[in-house]
Parts: structure tokens; sequence; C-alpha cells
């Protein structure tokens, strides 16, 4: 797992994060503001209400959170076999 050590929100619903390897980058979710549950973001002060959680996670109260690996992937532009190595392995046929 990849865990979010600081965020620092930017302008129009882009963050901008670190990672605890170092990592660095900026995602942005502008595409979910208002969909769904990311309704509350709505009201842009609710956006900016984020939290880093103890499994590195990031949080907006007890509504929504977002998985740290799946950020880290668009902050830093790798795929998920980059990220998880097990999954280049061939698989295995009858």
């Amino acid at each position: 797992m990849h865990r979010v050590v600081a965020v620092k929100v930017l302008e129009d619903y882009k963050l901008d994060l670190v990672f605890e390897d170092g990592k660095r980058g900026i995602v942005d979710l502008s595409h979910l503001a208002g969909k769904g549950v990311f309704a509350l973001w709505g009201d842009y002060r609710m956006f900016r209400d984020v939290r880093v959680a103890a499994s590195g996670e990031l949080t907006w109260g007890e509504e929504v959170d977002l998985c740290p690996d799946a950020l880290y992937m668009q902050a830093t532009g790798q795929k998920p076999e980059d990220v998880f190595p097990a999954l280049r392995q061939e698989p295995i046929h009858a």
C-alpha cells in the first residue's frame, strides 16, 4: 500500500499529494465532484476539508474516502502492474 503522508488542496478539485516513498503528484478529482457520494463536494468548502487518515487514505468526514493505491497510480502515472508486480506474472493454464 502506498500511503499518502501529506495533502494540499489546489484549485479546481485538484490535490497535491506526497506519498510515504517520497513520490509526489497532482490528482484531478473534478470529474467526481457533485456525483453520487461525491455530491458533498458540490460545496467546494467541503472538498477543502480533506484529511489523511490513519491508513494513508484521504477522507472527507465519515462520508467519503479514497484508496491510497488508486491515488498513487493517478498521481505518478503508473499502471497497476507497476505498483503490484505480481500482476505481471503469466497466468497458469491447465
